[in-house]
């Protein structure tokens, strides 16, 4: 029978994870309970998705802001530190921040403008237009930067992160000096001491410090990518994906993730007989147009995920094939050639003019903002996204 439905998300409720849970058993269990309670049978190639936020809970992968001045302050020397390029956000950078300043004497905090590496915009472009500044070149005191400016508030937060930044390292004990500017050479005529605290930039911007004269330079993936006085850690990415727990705690981005997806694609196999797809999932790879904010500030998309969901989409465009090839065709037999061309296309499409407009794009990333817009990151509850017919085309039939 003809499948008239094409791919179908459910966000699945779960109870409130905490540290120590058994999460395999909770999501084979949950889904479990959503496909009876909502009357829908788990398939082969189903996708399994788990946001990461409770994989590093159940893992209890948390650490203190005394844990990252620790660790700071051994990687960096303890006194005066060029803290560059860092994200203007409260709940994923604020709390390290507190950590970094309390490993230090003195913070020198250079803050990429107009905007932050995701989008967070402390000037519009607006307002640099109307100045005579070279924001490739030009580097701003924190003077310059207000009388040219003033003072700005995020449209969605209401705060002004120039001003919170600057008074968050005073309190806990530091000096500041805030400086403005996109080369992180820069920083160099401050500090030879930098903690480099772009995500998808760090590596690039380490190796330029280093060969301009840096002494000692971490990215934020240097920074608790072991376990300081019994915290947690992440030993790929340290910091990077890191989130406000409260005040004076932060929850580090999950370890182990590939070890949990392939368990929980087993003990569903056992369960149903059924090989599902599981992946862990964090930001999505999307841009707000309205509030500019590209909104991936975890290192990667997926931490982990099964062999099944490697690689890139191979489709073709439907519209491309009615437009050209069978231009000439309509109804049950413009039906009938498009569905045969679709069961014997190539398992490469790459560079066929009947795959242009389709989305170049690893699985993983889209299927990780699928998950992400699905869950949301409120007081849904929806920690699991579970997703049929995914890999599913025109041609596909009902089970």
């Amino acid at each position: 029978m003809e499948r008239m439905c094409g791919t179908v998300v459910r966000g699945v409720r779960a109870p409130i994870i905490r540290s120590g849970d058994d999460l395999v058993a909770i999501v084979t269990d949950s889904v479990l309970s959503a496909s009876e309670c909502e009357n829908f049978a788990i398939q082969n190639r189903d996708i399994i998705a788990v946001t990461e936020a409770v994989v590093a809970r159940a893992q209890g992968n948390y650490a203190t802001v005394d844990n990252i001045a620790t660790d700071v302050r051994a990687k960096l020397g303890g006194e005066d530190i060029g803290v560059i390029f860092p994200i203007l956000s409260r709940n994923r950078f604020a709390i390290c921040l507190r950590g970094i300043a309390k490993g230090a004497k003195k913070i020198y905090l250079m803050l990429s403008y107009p905007s932050d590496e995701v989008g967070n915009h402390l000037i519009s472009l607006d307002q640099l237009d109307a100045t005579d500044v070279n924001p490739y070149t030009d580097v701003l005191s924190l003077k310059e930067y207000r009388e040219l400016f003033g003072y700005n508030k995020h449209p969605f937060t209401g705060v002004d992160y120039v001003e919170y930044y600057g008074d968050l390292i005073k309190e806990c004990g530091a000096e500041v000096e805030i400086i403005f500017g996109n080369d992180c050479r820069s920083i160099l005529k401050y500090t030879k001491n930098v903690l480099n605290c772009d995500i998808h930039t760090r590596a690039r911007t380490k190796r330029i410090l280093l060969a301009n004269g840096a002494e000692k330079v971490c990215s934020l993936d240097d920074i608790l990518n072991a376990p300081v006085d019994g915290s947690g850690c992440n030993v790929n990415y340290g910091l990077l994906g890191s989130n406000k727990a409260t005040e004076e705690t932060v929850k580090l981005f999950p370890e182990k993730c590939q070890e949990f997806v392939e368990a929980v694609q087993q003990r569903v196999l056992e369960k149903t007989g059924k090989l599902v797809e599981v992946m862990v999932y964090g930001d999505g790879a999307f841009k707000d147009p309205v509030g500019k904010i590209w909104e991936l500030a975890d290192p990667v998309v997926s931490p982990g995920y099964t062999n099944g969901l490697e690689g890139t989409p191979n489709e073709i465009k439907l519209k491309y094939l009615a437009d050209n090839d069978f231009a000439a065709l309509s109804g049950q037999e413009l039906k009938d050639a498009i569905s045969e061309y679709i069961k014997n296309k190539n398992s490469n499409l790459v560079g066929n003019m009947a795959s242009q407009g389709t989305t170049p794009r690893r699985l993983t990333d889209l299927i990780g903002s699928l998950c992400d817009l699905t869950s949301g990151s409120g007081d849904k509850g929806t920690p699991i996204v579970f997703i049929q017919g995914y890999f599913d085309n025109y041609t596909s039939q009902k089970a």
